[in-house]
């Protein structure tokens, strides 16, 4: 049997529109069955390649084959990839750092990876916001793939203008383009976290349980739980996540700036809207 493995990553990372993105390719690429992300080139790459390619045992090689997972900030997985998809291409959609972090820090509360404010969190997890290095991180997946292979997108040009975004992603991986006007029901929204964990024993506990079933590929266990509102219940009616405050916008644009100025010579951009305090932007999902 022949072993089909993707040819495209979209490696985020994170919080950038990836669960959107995936949903807009559902029909026109193979993606994985039953799961948006395998999480295999970071979290479960000790279960071997053969369980990797499991995830795309109905693909047919008709169509490209496509995984859509936030690889980028990984410091294995660019390396794993490029071991088992050499010619691998990849895809990254970069956010102004302020709002990934705040959208990172409502994820892992959520999740109860941690718990309390967003500056405790901050202080706690310096990685939190330490992740968003894009510049070496976005290097090394050049040095390994080659620039021409790596698609750098804007989050900030989804949410302006999703058909253009769009359109991009589909020309860079060699699909026809799709016209997001004859998908009403996909939208432009973003998956997004409201509340933190009320119970935050339950909420720990469920993740260990949803990991386990990933592990073993109970995809259709832990999306019915999900459409009997098992996980929201678990991981939800806490406390409403707030905003930043304009103070804490201030120092996390200082701390940023060197970043963003990194990044805007490695790309030859001008990322000037990243240097500016914007805390209405920096509320969003």
């Amino acid at each position: 049997m022949t072993r089909r493995i993707p040819e495209i990553i979209g490696a985020g990372p994170g919080r950038t529109g990836t669960t959107w993105l995936h949903r807009v390719l559902e029909g026109h690429v193979d993606l994985p069955y039953g799961v948006k992300e395998t999480q295999f080139f970071n979290t479960f790459y000790d279960k071997g390649i053969d369980w990797y390619a499991h995830h795309f045992r109905y693909a047919t090689g008709a169509r490209k084959i496509v995984e859509i997972c936030p690889y980028f900030f990984h410091p294995l997985a660019p390396d794993r990839i490029k071991t088992h998809i050499p010619d691998c291409r990849v895809i990254t959609t970069l956010r102004d750092p302020v709002e990934h972090a705040f959208s990172a820090y409502k994820l892992v509360v959520h999740f109860a990876w941690a718990h309390g404010t967003f500056d405790e969190v901050l202080k706690s997890r310096p990685n939190l916001g330490s992740g968003n290095r894009y510049a070496s991180h976005l290097q090394t997946w050049f040095d390994l793939f080659g620039r021409e292979n790596v698609l750098v997108t804007m989050y900030d040009e989804l949410r302006a203008n999703p058909q253009s975004y769009l359109d991009r992603v589909t020309d860079f991986m060699g699909v026809d383009r799709i016209a997001l006007s004859a998908r009403p029901e996909i939208g432009d929204d973003v998956h997004s976290f409201a509340r933190a964990p009320r119970n935050l024993k339950l909420a720990r506990n469920a993740r260990k349980m949803m990991y386990w079933m990933q592990s073993h590929q109970a995809y259709g266990a832990i999306n019915l739980l999900e459409r009997a509102g098992v996980w929201s219940f678990c991981y939800g009616r806490g406390e409403p996540f707030g905003s930043l405050t304009p103070e804490q916008e201030r120092q996390l644009r200082e701390r940023y700036l060197p970043e963003v100025e990194a990044l805007e010579e490695l790309l030859r951009i001008d990322l000037s809207a990243w240097k500016k305090p914007q805390v209405r932007r920096a509320t969003v999902a």
